[in-house]
């Protein structure tokens, strides 16, 4: 998927962290209208509508104290679609999905072709929605997703999905691996000057730490928070846009 396109999606990505009264407009800007608010205790997301339908899930927000304690669970259920087991999974991040599940089912009945997005514990809910509809899903485009689910439940998901990481953020790294988590999905890396490179796993633990290095050097002593935001992500997902152009 070319920069561009990533880009769209972190814009909304980005914009559905807010509520339809400021909303509106801004995914107007990207060629988007609000189909549907989805909002049940603490969980949220859109459905849009523009060249395509946008399925986007609304990330952590520390005032929400549910995200937190979504966010905090680190025990794993099994993820029953159709009757069919597709492997365990975060409860934390199945139970936010679920309050809008019926919701989304509903508005989505007689859709056939749609994108999913999100970031943080938006891009996990994502992850687990796009494997419920796995026929209707053209892409899955997730922004500091944290782990999901187990190897089984990678296994099971059969979507094309681009997880896009910005360099040393610490969401990416949740749930440990020690705990039976995975990652889905081809990893887009963001490197500290806003390229994407495609590294080894020793390659990418020296790239993080050379950047920790060069942040602390600036005064940036909490790299891991501040490559989380989505804002972080959009800088340098345009860094990389102006690279291609040779700017």
């Amino acid at each position: 998927m070319e920069a561009s396109k990533i880009l769209i999606f972190a814009k909304i990505s980005e914009i559905t962290y807010e509520d339809p009264k400021t909303s509106k407009a801004k995914f107007k800007e990207y060629g988007y209208e609000i189909v549907k608010f989805f909002n049940k205790k603490g969980a949220q997301g859109y459905l849009l509508k523009g060249e395509d339908y946008v399925l986007s899930f609304r990330g952590t927000e520390v005032k929400q104290i549910s995200d937190i304690i979504a966010d905090l669970k680190l025990h794993k259920v099994d993820e029953i679609n159709n009757e069919i087991n597709h492997g365990k999974v975060h409860v934390g991040f199945k139970d936010e999905l679920d309050k809008i599940w019926p919701s989304i089912l509903k508005e989505i009945k007689n859709i056939d072709k749609l994108y999913v997005t999100g970031h943080s514990l938006g891009a996990a809910m994502a992850t687990i929605a796009a494997s419920r509809i796995q026929d209707k899903v053209i892409s899955l485009v997730t922004f500091g997703s944290p782990r999901v689910g187990t190897s089984y439940f990678r296994k099971t998901l059969n979507v094309e999905h681009y997880r896009v990481q910005n360099n040393c953020d610490d969401v990416t790294k949740v749930p440990p691996y020690l705990f039976g988590f995975r990652h889905h999905g081809t990893h887009i890396y963001l490197n500290f000057y806003g390229n994407i490179r495609k590294l080894t796993t020793w390659q990418l633990i020296k790239d993080m730490i050379r950047s920790r290095i060069r942040a602390r050097k600036k005064g940036e002593k909490f790299i891991g928070l501040y490559d989380h935001f989505m804002a972080n992500y959009i800088k340098k997902i345009n860094l990389e846009i102006d690279s291609e152009k040779g700017k």
